[in-house]
């Protein structure tokens, strides 16, 4: 092979194992529906990979479905789940009902970000557990390589959930981050039952980044008690809603 493509060759296998997008993340956790499975590399979530969530709005109710959303993944995964918080304030009984069961869940309580970082970072590096949770309000670069770095090496899932107690700490959302998938999730008014009751939750899911995959929004169905979102009835049959509304594509 002349110099100039060799190079070149290696070049982009040094980039691929920065990213995280060579052979070392090869499986992956599906979602069990082809209208978002369909719009990620290899059908799924990818493990070894470090995912970020966040609520779609400021408010404690969105807050709250983008950690029942990452209740939902973490559920479907196997083994124990590391949750790391810096205030005891999860409602277990809630993220039982998104599948996760509270004999599941090793809580760690942190004092700030910075623990938290390192507590998921020390739990992805050692492996063993069905994924990583911390839950922070600014994540930098370079603190997301880390995280990538230790998620790819053993190959665990990493879900870094953004939650915001004061609006000056989402500031730093738009940034990038090394994560392989970046979510949003807002919660939309739920459909009336036949009968008196609460219906099922709904949430507009936002898939905002994925790394050579393209961005799309999902009117979906909340996790049920397996994790498992679904289409809502009334949408199922729409080709627009079914296949995800395309904003770009993303490298």
């Amino acid at each position: 092979m002349p110099e100039a493509p060799l190079r070149l060759a290696e070049l982009r296998a040094r980039i691929e194992r920065i990213e995280g997008t060579g052979s070392r993340v090869r499986q992956v956790l599906p979602f069990g529906l082809a209208e978002i499975d369909n719009r990620l590399p290899g059908g799924g979530l990818a493990l070894g990979a470090l995912h970020e969530v966040a609520g779609g709005g400021n408010g404690t109710v969105d807050g709250a479905a983008g950690a029942l959303f990452t209740a939902g993944i973490a559920a479907r995964t196997r083994g124990k789940v590391l949750w790391c918080i810096t205030e005891p304030d999860l409602f277990a009984p809630a993220l039982a009902q998104a599948g996760l069961a509270a004999d599941r869940v090793i809580y760690v309580e942190a004092g700030d970000d910075k623990t938290v970082l390192a507590c998921m970072e020390e739990a992805l590096r050692h492996g063993g557990l069905g994924a990583a949770v911390g839950e922070v309000a600014r994540l930098s670069m370079t603190a997301s390589r880390r995280l990538q770095l230790a998620a790819e090496g053993t190959g665990s899932l990493g879900l870094a959930l953004r939650r915001w107690r004061r609006q000056v700490d989402a500031s730093d959302f738009g940034q990038p981050t090394a994560a392989m998938t970046r979510w949003r999730v807002s919660v939309l008014p739920s459909v009336a039952l036949p009968v008196p009751g609460v219906g099922r939750a709904r949430w507009l899911v936002e898939l905002i980044r994925a790394r050579a995959g393209e961005s799309a929004d999902f009117e979906l169905e909340a996790c049920d008690g397996a994790g498992c979102l679904a289409l809502p009835a009334d949408l199922a049959h729409r080709p627009a809603a079914a296949q995800g509304w395309r904003h770009s594509t993303s490298a």
